[in-house]
């Protein structure tokens, strides 16, 4: 979400949940599950292997074209 720019609430409307659950799974008070993974993956473009592997690869797999501009893409731990 960071590279992308994106809100929860983004993100929310693209796995078609509430952007609590949304929080709660972020702040892993709830976990995600395969179908959220592969919604996610499918909404950033990139493989669900790539979003498993950890914030690192997905951002390094992340399309340029959904990049947000202007500030780093990089995540960091």
């Amino acid at each position: 979400m960071h590279a992308t720019g994106e809100s929860q609430a983004e993100v929310a409307v693209a796995l078609g949940v509430s952007q609590a659950q949304v929080s709660r799974r972020q702040s892993g008070s709830a976990a995600w599950s395969l179908a959220d993974c592969d919604a996610l993956a499918a909404h950033f473009g990139i493989d669900v292997l790539d979003l498993l592997a950890g914030p690192t690869r997905a951002c390094e797999t992340l399309p340029v074209r959904r990049r947000r501009t202007g500030g780093p893409t990089a995540v960091t731990r």
